[in-house]
């Protein structure tokens, strides 16, 4: 996995672009549970799209760490 990415001088940490990545893809998954009508069997909104997103996030990682060196 990368340690940082250099934006002109300014180093930012790896999974900042990961956390990006996750962040792009739970947006159409959103707008599809939502067009669907999952959310209807959801209790808590906000909390089951967190818990989305982190496990995004975790797939967007450890895709990352095997497709990288």
């Amino acid at each position: 996995m990368m340690g940082e990415i250099d934006l002109y001088g300014v180093f930012v940490p790896g999974l900042a672009l990961w956390m990006v990545i996750a962040f792009a893809l739970s947006l159409p998954l959103r707008r599809l549970l939502a067009a669907v009508g999952f959310y209807r069997l959801v209790w808590h909104r906000p909390l089951f799209d967190l818990a989305v997103y982190v496990v995004l996030l975790g797939g967007v990682v450890t895709l990352a760490h095997g497709i990288l060196p």
